[in-house]
C-alpha cells in the first residue's frame, strides 16, 4: 500500500510540457525542500542528493510513451563512516599530531630542526 499517490493526466502543448519539465528540473537542482507547480496546485517534496532513475520508452498502438521516473527513500539515509575510512583517519592523526596551541604546524616543525642565523641586511 502506498502512503500517498498523486496522478495528473491532461493535454498539454509542447511548450507547456517543456515548462513543466523545467519546473521539475529546477526543483531537482534546488534539492532539499523543493516545490513544483503542477497545474492549479503546488507539490512540495524533500529531495535528497542521490536518486535512482528509470527512463522508459514504449512504441505501440500508434503512440510513443516516454516515462521518466525518479525514486528515493522517504526517510533520510544516514551514512556512517566505514571501518576503513575510520582507520585511515586515525593513522593520519598519529602521523600528524595537532600543533601546540598558538603555533602553526610549520613553526612546530621548524623549531625541531636546526636553527639558522638570520640573513644580514646591508
Amino acid at each position: 500500500m502506498r502512503d500517498l499517490k498523486f496522478e495528473q493526466k491532461r493535454s498539454l502543448s509542447r511548450l507547456e510540457a517543456a515548462d513543466q519539465l523545467t519546473a521539475l528540473a529546477a526543483a531537482l537542482r534546488e534539492g532539499e525542500d523543493a516545490e513544483v507547480e503542477l497545474g492549479p496546485g503546488t507539490l512540495s517534496l524533500r529531495i535528497p542528493d542521490d536518486l535512482r532513475s528509470e527512463i522508459e520508452i514504449e512504441i505501440g498502438n500508434g503512440e510513443i510513451e516516454l516515462e521518466i521516473e525518479f525514486t528515493w527513500p522517504t526517510a533520510p539515509v544516514r551514512t556512517t563512516p566505514s571501518r576503513m575510512a575510520t582507520a585511515t583517519e586515525k593513522a593520519t592523526e598519529r602521523k600528524n599530531p595537532p600543533a601546540e596551541p598558538g603555533r602553526s604546524s610549520t613553526a612546530a616543525k621548524r623549531s625541531k630542526s636546526a636553527k639558522r642565523p638570520a640573513p644580514k641586511t646591508p
